[in-house]
């Protein structure tokens, strides 16, 4: 019997039918409609709000279901907001503050979201999430706010912020690292994240700030986070005394910009000036004798920081008395980062040591 004749029976009530008729019919039926209730399947039905997921999405919600669970290559950017090692701020740890159209994108390919930098190596940007990771797995917070709730209610451009934290000994002094991005980004995977890991592998605590793409607010909460690492020392376990800055092409501006006025114009308090300041690639041009100790490298074929303005900086800042460790470079370009690959590799090196050389001075 044809599936619609039945059901039109049912709904007039099977009349002229038997009630062994009307029980055998509506067995029938069941078996034509509800065939998986009598094979042991569940049966599923589809919901109307559910949208179907390409491969893609479900290649990018591998990996991610674990607090310990590491990140590669092959993984997406949106991997990383959604991994539960870095819940509640994973997008601060992207460059942009709307990071959404690049979801989809391979980590190999990170570097097409910093376009003004050079040298970006998507596996040492892995490597140092995944100390991260690592890090959140062993209980240990990765992620501080330098602003109150208050503060980011007054001011909604301040949720934007934020320090991650790299460790290194108990109480050995810290650095804050101020990446760079023409304050239209903030390069923190490329050259925040991985100098903070190789900083910490040589015993000090390394902090990668999170600022908001302003020149005056990025200086602000630069100061902003010094404070609140001066103020929380004890629970952070860092020494505050001989703490240097470090910053590149942009960040380099907010680092130059402490130097050149102190802590205390932006912020609360009476910090003391840093032992050393370490400024990479940036065409700023200011100077005084004020100045801390000052590392400074560039690279000759940089094309947005102009070298004779780097090097003129340089002469200006030790006819003022300023010791200055200068390193040039040929063929880095700009924002190499650790410059793996280029003939910048192995500067930062010699920038810790040159911080290590103002430790007790």
């Amino acid at each position: 019997m044809d599936p619609g004749m039945l059901r039109h029976k049912l709904r007039l009530g099977v009349r002229g039918q038997s009630w062994l008729n009307f029980c055998c019919t509506g067995l029938l039926l069941w078996l034509i409609i509800f065939p998986a209730s009598c094979t042991g399947q569940e049966a599923v039905l589809p919901d109307s709000n559910e949208t179907e997921l390409t491969q893609m999405d479900r290649n990018a919600n591998i990996n991610v279901h674990a607090n310990n669970e590491h990140l590669t290559t092959s993984n997406f950017i949106g991997d990383i907001v959604k991994h539960p090692a870095f819940k509640h701020f994973g997008e601060l740890m992207l460059p942009w503050e709307d990071n959404a159209s690049y979801y989809n994108t391979q980590l190999i390919n990170i570097g097409s979201l910093m376009p003004y930098h050079t040298h970006v190596n998507p596996g040492i940007v892995v490597d140092a999430l995944n100390h991260l990771v690592d890090d959140t797995s062993k209980n240990k917070t990765i992620f501080y706010e330098f602003y109150t709730g208050q503060q980011k209610r007054e001011d909604q451009s301040k949720k934007f912020t934020g320090l991650f934290f790299f460790r290194g000994k108990p109480r050995a002094p810290f650095a804050i690292i101020s990446p760079g991005g023409g304050f239209s980004y903030v390069a923190s995977p490329h050259e925040g994240f991985p100098l903070a890991l190789e900083i910490s592998k040589k015993g000090f605590n390394a902090f990668v700030i999170r600022y908001r793409v302003d020149e005056q607010k990025a200086t602000e909460d630069l100061a902003a986070a010094i404070a609140y690492v001066f103020n929380n020392a004890k629970a952070l376990e860092v020494d505050t005394i001989g703490y240097s800055l470090w910053g590149a092409s942009a960040g380099a501006r907010m680092v130059g910009n402490i130097a050149l006025n102190g802590v205390n114009q932006y912020a609360r308090g009476k910090i003391p000036k840093p032992a050393a300041m370490i400024i990479a690639y940036t065409g700023q041009s200011s100077y005084s004798d004020r100045f801390p100790p000052t590392f400074i490298t560039i690279s000759a074929n940089d094309g947005i920081a102009n070298i004779r303005t780097v090097e003129k900086r340089v002469a200006n800042l030790r006819n003022a008395g300023v010791e200055v460790d200068y390193r040039r470079y040929e063929n880095a370009g700009h924002g190499f980062g650790l410059g793996i690959g280029s003939d910048a590799e192995g500067w930062i090196e010699h920038a810790i040591q040159f911080w290590k050389d103002h430790l007790s001075k």
